[in-house]
This record gives C-alpha cells, sequence and structure tokens, in this order.
C-alpha cells in the first residue's frame, strides 16, 4: 500500500499532467501543491512511484506523467465525482426537455455529452430486452388490413402492418385491443408470448385466425427489435488530443466504427454506477490509449441501457464523471415522464 503522503504526489501529478499536458517535475509540484515536504522528499516519493509502475518517464523529458496503474489508483482512491455546478444542471436539463420522441432524446444527449465532457459521447438506445410494454394499438385500415402500434415505457414506438386472413369488424378489433392491452401493458417483452398464448380461444372460431396473426406480428416485433442500437458523436473532438494518441489517431477512429466494440465497451446496463475503463483497460487493441466513462440510464431506478464517453487517458475525470452521471439521470427523469 502507498503512503498517505505518496498518494497525494500521485493525485498532484495527475492534476497538474492533465491540467497542463506537460510532464512534471518534483520542483513544479512543491511550487504548485501544498506537500508540506522538501523537493528531494518528493523526488524520493515520486522514484517510488515510478518503481511501483504508477508513474512513468516519457523519452527524455525531466518530468514524469501517470501511467494506466496511476490513473486507475487516482480513479479508485482519489478522485471524488465532481458534481454538475446548478446552472449547469438548468442547461441540461432545459436542453434534455425539448426533445419530441425517443430519437430527439438520444440525439440531444449525444449532443450534450460531447459538448460538457468535450470527448466522444456514445448514448445506446433503451433495450428492448429490458422494456415493459406501455400500450398497443390496433388500427383498422381496410376491413382486412390492421396497423399494429407497439409503444414501450422507454417511449420507444414500433408499427407493422397486418393482414388478416379474413375482414375484421370494428367491435372485434376494440376487444382485441382491450384484452390484449389488459394483458400486456406494463409486462416485460420477455413475459408477453406466455401471456397471449390462449388469447385466441377468447374469440368466436371465425375471429381465431385474425387474431393468431395479429398475436404472431406482436411477438416477432419484439424479438427483432432486440439488436442494440447507438448514436455517436463529437468524434471531430478527438483531433484535439492529437498528441495523446501515441501513435495514430486512425485505430481509435477505426474502433469507434464497430458498433460491437462500443457496446462491449459500454458494459452491461444492468450495472447501474458509473464505470471507468483505462487504456489496456479496453481490450480492443485500438483503443489502448482512451479511457471510457460509462453509466446506465433508465427510469423508475433500473438501467434500460448505458450513455458514456471515450477520450484520452489524460481526462478530467472527477468532471468526466459528474458529467456522465448527472446527463444520466435527467435522461432517466425524461424517459420516466415520457
Amino acid at each position: 500500500m502507498l503512503s498517505e503522503r505518496r498518494l497525494q504526489v500521485l493525485r498532484a501529478i495527475v492534476q497538474d499532467y492533465v491540467g497542463t499536458e506537460e510532464p512534471v517535475g518534483s520542483k513544479a509540484l512543491t511550487e504548485r501543491h501544498n506537500l508540506g515536504v522538501s523537493p528531494a522528499t518528493v523526488r524520493n516519493d515520486m522514484a517510488a512511484l515510478e518503481d511501483e509502475g504508477f508513474i512513468a518517464q516519457p523519452h527524455t523529458s525531466a518530468g514524469r506523467i501517470p501511467t494506466d496503474k496511476g490513473y486507475r489508483l487516482f480513479v479508485d482512491k482519489l478522485a471524488g465525482v465532481k458534481p454538475m455546478s446548478p446552472p449547469e444542471r438548468r442547461a441540461i436539463q432545459n436542453f434534455l426537455e425539448g426533445a419530441v420522441d425517443l430519437d430527439d432524446v438520444v440525439a440531444r444527449t449525444v449532443r450534450l455529452l460531447a459538448q460538457l465532457t468535450r470527448q466522444v459521447a456514445v448514448v445506446q438506445y433503451p433495450s428492448l430486452t429490458r422494456s415493459t410494454v406501455r400500450h398497443v394499438e390496433l388500427l383498422s385500415l381496410a376491413p382486412a388490413r390492421l396497423m399494429l402500434v407497439l409503444i414501450t415505457d422507454t417511449g420507444r414506438v414500433e408499427q407493422r402492418m397486418v393482414d388478416c386472413p379474413a375482414p375484421f369488424g370494428e367491435s372485434s378489433l376494440a376487444d382485441l385491443r382491450a384484452r390484449l392491452n389488459s394483458r400486456v401493458a406494463g409486462r416485460r417483452f420477455a413475459d408477453v408470448p406466455s401471456l397471449v398464448e390462449d388469447l385466441p380461444e377468447a374469440f368466436e372460431a371465425e375471429d381465431r385466425g385474425t387474431v393468431s396473426t395479429v398475436l404472431s406480428t406482436l411477438l416477432e416485433t419484439l424479438v427483432e427489435e432486440n439488436e442494440e442500437r447507438l448514436m455517436i458523436g463529437g468524434t471531430a473532438n478527438l483531433t484535439r488530443f492529437g498528441h495523446d494518441f501515441p501513435l495514430v489517431i486512425r485505430p481509435v477512429l477505426e474502433a469507434l466504427e464497430e458498433q460491437v466494440v462500443l457496446l462491449k465497451l459500454l458494459g452491461e446496463a444492468k450495472d447501474p454506477g458509473v464505470t471507468v475503463r483505462i487504456g489496456h483497460e479496453n481490450a480492443h487493441e485500438g483503443l489502448n490509449s482512451t479511457s471510457v466513462v460509462s453509466v446506465g440510464y433508465g427510469s423508475g431506478g433500473e438501467a434500460v441501457a448505458k450513455l458514456g464517453v471515450v477520450g484520452p487517458t489524460r481526462m478530467d475525470y472527477p468532471g468526466t464523471m459528474g458529467a456522465v452521471r448527472a446527463v444520466a439521470r435527467y435522461v432517466g427523469q425524461i424517459l420516466a415522464e415520457s
């Protein structure tokens, strides 16, 4: 275990390097921070931190910079989450409240996160596997043609055409709509098949074919919407950090284009807390020089998806964690009210 003083020295090195982009020397540390010890003692502490792999000397510079291991200790032990100021919180709320539908909520969230953190923002659409049915609407378009509209608790709307095997009257349609919603409204997608399997038997023989067709369309909709979708924004922010990516920026950009990579990066939605993955903790080679800060969001205290940012390891972790957490909270509130 590192002594309290060495932890303070590491914290000061991370803060100075993130703030100045310059390797940090012992003289500068003692001048800028009230460490209460001489430059010689700080030099000894820095040598010990370097021996243990928390800081490193880049090329011929006299100063030191944090390693992935150093940033990890900083995030786990030393960095609090920096709260947003009341004006910042109001600005987030006002910007997100203007959204007209789920696509707009996701698009605004991406823009907001990229602007607040000046990193690349990634927002996962609410996953239907963790969603519940808010309402199923059935509309008659022609005697033997219906439109099925599925509305989820996260505001997602899916529409499907249903060609019926025989004409289906308005009274039968109203009956099916009422019976269907009484069984599935407020229920999880995974529970729906067993809840509706005996529904055709509640109808007259001539209507059962149509009821079965409507149900199979509904179940297909639940299954096919299972694939995960993402929106990404602020990629241009990476160009501000050219010197932070030791080789070239291209591998980072290529990794960001792969949806599967990003979904793995964001992690499981059911983990609601803020997650920070630093440098080589990211399995994808192209992202070894980046850090990812992500958090789950959702309505009613349960995460239905993740959002986060990708940036260089030389990142303002307390500020980024605070921004990601605050935005997730407001997005959750908007989904709950929508």
